[in-house]
């Protein structure tokens, strides 16, 4: 059967194939009582996998191979957090079939509107609304981050949207370069340096520095790329570093990562303060090359287990080969999304697909960086996989986007 879906070349049957034996495996490890609507809702998002990446390969002529990267991710995450605990791994499903929506929903709705490199400012105006709306509303609940929005029972991110404006913002700004006189020019190289830094500088109020990174990243690489103001990329670098030392200074949630991350083997941190990053690194030892087995591990001596350090998990369990497989995965969709860029003449577009490359890879290495204890955790998702509804929302916006710019948008600019 391999050999034939070989031949045939159709990665959506293998990608079936792959998640046919997980849910097997899943049910397996479980082998209490498995309730049919569990079931019927597991071989449902399966289906939906499959049809959605059937659809588009005949709505989209542009890369069909990032849909089943991603999908492959989801399903992995699905598992383990199901496995950790089912009634999160239920709640991760419907997220999941909503982020499925949105892509399809941001797919559509982008190839309908032109020129939506012309909001800058709208874009700018909307990421400032939503810090307002946190700042006012917001609450703590990531280590000291007021990040958070509640309503009952419902919580939600909002500088997950806002990571999708500032990609908008970065694009339309550095593409309307083509469209312009270059009259101010001398103060216009600096417009967007101070717009990104004053939305840092909003960050920085609710603590949430991760998020900064991020958009940090992205503006700094598309400047590195499209900026000819050596002098401004100059001060960028400048500002990084200064802000870096005074997240330092100001906020002892900081202090407190830096410090387990140099030395967490102290015995007044081992069980406490430095307990995350130790459990961490003892489970991906335990797991070795193949990992102890799918429910043979002991997740629940993880904390947060299914959310920030869920890669440390999936080495216990699965193995260091199934973590491998999981960069290796990430760096595929990071090299489809330079492809996409390379091959994309509409420069709006262009940026786009820069930028969503850059959001994915800077987030896989923040979380994957910091369970592993090679930089300072920073309580950043691994896309696709960490449980969390407002970055699976994110992630599928993205992703929608990236699609979007894979294909030919030459009668956008015509």
């Amino acid at each position: 059967m391999l050999d034939f879906l070989l031949k045939k070349r159709r990665p959506r049957d293998l990608l079936l194939l792959f998640e046919l034996l997980a849910i097997l495996l899943l049910f397996f490890f479980n082998n209490t009582h498995v309730d049919k609507y569990i079931a019927i809702l597991f071989l449902g998002l399966i289906l939906i996998i499959y049809i959605s990446n059937f659809i588009l390969g005949r709505v989209s002529s542009g890369d069909n191979y990032i849909f089943l990267i991603v999908s492959m991710l989801l399903t992995i995450g699905i598992i383990v957090i199901y496995r950790i605990n089912p009634n999160l791994g239920i709640l991760q499903l419907v997220w999941s079939l909503l982020g499925i929506s949105l892509f399809y929903i941001t797919y559509f709705a982008m190839r309908a509107f032109r020129r939506l490199e012309k909001y800058t400012v709208l874009y700018f105006l909307g990421s400032v609304f939503l810090f307002l709306a946190t700042a006012i509303f917001g609450t703590d609940k990531d280590m000291g981050a007021k990040n958070w929005i509640v309503i009952g029972n419902f919580s939600m991110q909002p500088s997950e949207i806002t990571k999708i404006l500032v990609i908008f913002l970065v694009a339309s700004y550095y593409s309307s370069f083509q469209y312009t006189s270059s009259i101010n020019k001398k103060y216009k190289d600096y417009n967007l340096l101070l717009a990104i830094y004053f939305l840092v500088a909003l960050l920085f109020k609710q603590k949430d520095l991760g998020t900064a990174a991020i958009f940090l990243a992205i503006f700094t690489g598309i400047q590195f790329i499209y900026d000819d103001n050596y002098k401004g990329i100059l001060i960028n670098l400048g500002l990084i570093l200064v802000g870096a030392f005074l997240g330092y200074k100001l906020f002892s949630h900081v202090r407190v990562r830096v410090d387990i991350w140099l030395d967490p083997w102290k015995q007044d941190r081992v069980y406490n303060i430095g307990s995350q990053i130790v459990q961490s690194l003892f489970a991906i030892g335990e797991g070795g090359f193949f990992g102890t087995g799918l429910g043979l591990g002991y997740p629940n001596l993880v904390p947060v287990g299914y959310s920030d350090l869920i890669f440390s998990i999936i080495c216990e369990e699965m193995g260091i080969f199934v973590g491998i497989g999981i960069i290796m995965l990430f760096m595929l969709l990071t090299y489809r999304a330079i492809k996409i860029a390379m091959g994309q003449e509409y420069k709006f577009y262009r940026i786009l697909a820069i930028a969503v490359g850059i959001l994915f890879t800077v987030q896989a290495f923040l979380n994957i960086g910091g369970v592993t204890k090679f930089i300072p955790m920073t309580g950043i998702t691994l896309p696709f996989i960490s449980y969390g509804g407002s970055s699976m929302i994110s992630s599928f916006i993205a992703l929608g986007i990236l699609q979007v710019t894979s294909e030919d948008m030459s009668y956008k600019y015509e």
